[in-house]
């Protein structure tokens, strides 16, 4: 009986203290960016580093661009200039130009 208790003990305490445990919880398979509320006004193309579409799962279809500092901006998939940056990105493959 000493060695069941015992041996129970030290599995909870393992699997309380294991660094793996939290992540299995957490794990969501929704997506990172979705886009509730939308830029409406056009940036520079030169100041745009990237632009992604946002998950198919996502409620609104969105552009999410990235400004060269860093910055996330949501666009509707509707809105022409996001359209225009995003073909052209995607088009030329390397990147936009000024």
């Amino acid at each position: 009986m000493k060695t069941l208790s015992f041996t129970l003990a030290i599995l909870l305490l393992t699997v309380c203290c294991c660094n793996a445990m939290p992540q299995a919880l957490y794990y969501s398979t929704a997506p990172a960016n979705c886009c509730y509320s939308f830029f409406s006004k056009s940036l520079p193309s030169r100041l745009v580093s990237k632009i992604t579409k946002s998950h198919s799962s996502c409620v609104n279809p969105a552009f999410i661009v990235e400004t060269i500092r860093g910055r996330q901006i949501c666009y509707s998939q509707t809105f022409q200039w996001a359209l225009d940056v995003y073909e052209q990105l995607h088009t030329e493959g390397s990147g936009l130009q000024a």
